[in-house]
């Protein structure tokens, strides 16, 4: 992915846990956009409750990040670290065309693994 988020599931707790969504659809070219995606995942992965980042982006610019977070004050406190609330402003002015924020908080989760059979049946009685 060219934001520097790995394609791969993070390794998230069981619920309850929060999932901060971004939705955003990228201007052409990438005018710093990656270096700074890299950054950014770090920093994330770097504070206090965060649990992991996934992410993906199509060739038509749309992409989606989710971060996964301990309790709302962590999302609170990243939201309110100094540098992201740069690489915020450098997204409004450069990066994105428009972009959606969602926040909420996951009850349940479950998964499939080809072979391994259907974790759903593990967690619903």
């Amino acid at each position: 992915m060219s934001n520097g988020i790995s394609s791969r599931f993070a390794a998230t707790p069981e619920p309850p846990y929060y999932i901060v969504t971004f939705a955003s659809i990228r201007t052409e070219g990438d005018n710093g956009y990656g270096a700074m995606g890299e950054r950014m995942e770090a920093l994330a992965l770097a504070q206090d409750g965060c649990l992991g980042l996934e992410g993906a982006r199509g060739p038509d610019g749309f992409g989606i990040t989710n971060s996964f977070w301990r309790d709302e004050q962590s999302i609170l406190a990243w939201k309110n670290v100094v540098s992201h609330l740069a690489a915020q402003k450098l997204g409004r002015e450069r990066w994105y065309e428009e972009y959606k924020v969602r926040i909420g908080r996951v009850e349940r989760a479950y998964d499939f693994h080809a072979g391994k059979g259907d974790a759903l049946a593990e967690h619903i009685d």
